[in-house]
């Protein structure tokens, strides 16, 4: 289905994205849409969050409530959608418990007791089961009317997997490592599963709409170097290498595309080998060094500034975006300037505001 969108008015971070030279460097955060904009809870009403994912009109107000607000100073919109929702999409139910966070009432817990087979042979169709992500993502890019690009996303194959064993958020990952290291040949029958679905979602992603796909890999660091080349890296590396050929398939041009392996600071140098565009990195890594590590690769960095300078003083936050630029903004490219990680709740969103207009302030020539 081929859909008809107004020309693109910012194409800044599309421009960075792609490695080109730029006026400044684009910046967007993670999380933008949510809890600490007070215009969230009163366009969220009563809904729990999947309620909201689940309605295209809801889903694209909350995307574009931080495009409105920060308008002049934000180059991206990323759509309002969860990364379990393809956990949902292969039979698995998924709660968003209040002051919690998400809750599979029946997680994974081990390979034999059926559940995990009926999950792993589940014929999914994800344009039928997540068809509200791909309406809500073409409704968005209608009413952005081009003013700044639309981001798609989905969860890393390791991240979803650790969700679905779990049963939801933990410290110990205690299911998580007694799968990989139990289980490793069922892991990764369903890592590689996983990472199928990963690729048909992002592709329809982008012929609902998104210019630019993410890929979340929020507990890559619960894995060790060794671990992570093998129960993470592979499946991050085979998005990368299926989803340009699956969008040439769908007649779709290219698209840029993050990986975000957050935590797993010590993979810096094999990441960037793994065919992305960008590469997401949280406020562990020093700039400096990590530009040091990229060489003359061709890869662009994201972040990375840690989420907690926001609820500091201006003083602290100026000097946060000071540090990332002396380090990440070289030759005028090679940077999309974000945080770390999400934005967290509690934060005051004048002092998201002063980030950004203190990237615009010290990038200025």
């Amino acid at each position: 289905m081929e859909h008809s969108f107004e020309p693109l008015k910012n194409d800044l971070l599309l421009r960075a994205a792609w490695g080109q030279v730029v006026e400044r460097p684009p910046m967007w955060v993670m999380r933008q849409a949510g809890r600490y904009l007070p215009e969230y809870h009163v366009a969220k009403g009563n809904r729990d969050f999947f309620e909201c994912c689940r309605d295209p009109e809801v889903a694209s107000t909350l995307t574009l409530q931080p495009v409105e607000r920060f308008a002049g100073l934000l180059d991206a919109a990323i759509i309002f959608s969860d990364i379990l929702v393809i956990p949902q999409a292969m039979g698995m139910e998924v709660e968003m418990v209040d002051k919690k966070g998400p809750h599979f009432p029946n997680p994974l817990k081990v390979s034999t007791d059926g559940q995990y087979q009926r999950v792993l042979e589940r014929e999914v169709n994800v344009q039928k089961e997540l068809n509200y992500v791909y309406e809500a993502i073409t409704l968005t890019r209608k009413k952005l009317a081009g003013r700044v690009p639309l981001i798609g996303f989905c969860g890393a194959p390791w991240t979803l997997l650790c969700y679905m064993v779990e049963g939801g958020g933990t410290k110990l990952f205690a299911q998580s490592k007694t799968w990989v290291y139990r289980y490793p040949t069922e892991s990764k029958a369903l890592l590689a599963k996983i990472a199928d679905i990963c690729v048909d979602h992002l592709a329809l992603q982008v012929q609902a709409g998104a210019q630019m796909v993410m890929v979340f890999d929020s507990w890559a660091g619960e894995l060790g170097p060794m671990s992570f080349r093998e129960f993470s890296e592979p499946y991050l590396s085979y998005i990368a290498e299926k989803l340009p050929a699956k969008l040439k398939s769908l007649g779709l041009d290219p698209v840029p595309m993050t990986v975000f392996p957050k935590g797993a600071w010590y993979a810096l140098d094999s990441v960037c080998n793994l065919g992305y565009n960008v590469v997401g990195m949280d406020w562990l890594q020093d700039p400096e060094a990590a530009v040091k590590i990229r060489g003359s690769r061709s890869v662009v960095f994201q972040g990375n500034a840690d989420p907690g300078v926001l609820y500091g003083t201006k003083e602290a936050i100026t000097q946060a975006v000071q540090h990332m630029i002396e380090g990440f903004w070289v030759n005028k490219k090679g940077w999309i300037a974000n945080l770390g990680h999400g934005i967290t709740p509690g934060v005051d969103p004048d002092n998201l505001k002063h980030f950004f207009a203190e990237v615009h302030r010290l990038t200025k020539n």
